[in-house]
Formats: C-alpha cells, structure tokens, sequence
C-alpha cells in the first residue's frame, strides 16, 4: 500500500521535523545540504540497504529522503520526477515459475507501492538494479537509478513515511554516461528548490 496522505501540508510537517535525506554520492547532493547531515550510501543495492538499516539501528527519523539522479526515456533530462512505485528491475526468477521482478518467497509483490507524492511533480516507477541502463527499452518502468528499491522497501516494512525524488540526468541509452557526468551536478540545485522551503523549518542534524 501506499502511506496515504500526499498534501503538501502533510509533507511539508514531515520535513520540518529533521527528516534523514539519502544519497548515493556526494557529488548528488553537491554541498546544498551540509547542515542537515545527509547520509550517503554509496552506489547499489546492497550499499544502500547497508546503511540505511545501520542508521534505523540508533535512529528514527520521521521521514526518509531519497534524493538522487537517474535516467530515463520518459522524462527530459533536467525534470525531477516522484517516484511512488519501485521495481527491482534486475530480479528475474522466471526459469523456477516466479513473475518477472518477484522476489521469490518474500510475499512482496513485483511493484513496491510506496512513497509521498509532491503535488505537481510528475510521478515515476523507478527500476532499482545494479546496473548502469545504457540500451533501456521496457515500460515496465520510466526511471532508472541504481538504490530507490531497497530505501522504500526498508521504509515501508519499519513504517517510516518515504519520498523519492529523482533528478533526470540522462535518457539510459548509449549518451547515458556522458549525459550523467554532466548533469548529475545540477540536482542538487533542482531538490533545493523544490524543497528547501520545506527544509527550512527543520533543525540543522547534529
């Protein structure tokens, strides 16, 4: 299911309250948000499962933050797009009778359902794998980042309201990765005005 309430208002009290903002790298997040101690997790799966769940271990913020770039062939490079939806676009157990991105066992199915959605941005389904999209081709997904998954998962299964914004750096097909090294230093910039408002009823992070 999804957390519900989606009003600006509702958002806007969250971040207010010391929110936990995730990157993957530092150069995401490119100085904009020093004073509120941002946890970067590094690239991947398992990088961002790994340091969300060590932080939950002594912390419990009111709301999780991802923010980060990503590619898609839906959205134009520069758009910031809310991602309410998360596939793991590299989990594929369809030779031993499992649907096509189901974790085999866990009881979750194939799209993860959660996540605050900002009025009047456009919202994504994000394909998380560990993998940089260079020849994207489904519309099983319209975004591609390499940690969204496991945050939401993680969110959702400890009951902490998530929002995922993600910064569109290139089109994941063959410019991909120079597109990326270009762009990727503009999000910081475009998540600041989106919502530094809001971050700015929030306490600085200890």
């Amino acid at each position: 299911m999804n957390t519900g309430n989606t009003g600006a208002e509702h958002i806007s009290g969250l971040m207010g309250d010391s929110p936990l903002l995730v990157f993957a790298l530092d150069s995401e997040a490119a100085g904009e948000f020093d004073q509120y101690h941002p946890l970067i997790v590094g690239i991947g799966k398992v990088n961002a499962a790994y340091h969300l769940a060590r932080y939950l271990q002594s912390n419990r913020p009111r709301l999780i933050v991802n923010l980060g770039s990503a590619g898609s062939h839906s959205f134009p490079r520069g758009e910031v797009v809310c991602c309410t939806q998360f596939i793991q676009r590299d989990m594929d157990v369809r030779g031993l009778g499992f649907r096509l991105y189901e974790t085999p066992l866990s009881g979750q199915e194939p799209v993860l359902e959660y996540g605050l959605s900002v009025p009047g941005l456009p919202q994504g389904i994000c394909g998380t794998g560990d993998s940089f999209e260079m020849d994207h081709k489904t519309d099983d997904y319209n975004v591609i980042d390499m940690e969204a998954y496991p945050l939401a998962m993680i969110a959702q299964k400890e009951g902490i309201p998530f929002l995922c914004l993600k910064y569109i750096s290139d089109g994941a097909d063959g410019n991909a990765a120079e597109d990326w090294q270009v762009q990727v230093h503009h999000a910081a910039v475009a998540f600041k005005k989106i919502i530094g408002g809001w971050l700015e009823k929030a306490p600085a992070a200890l």
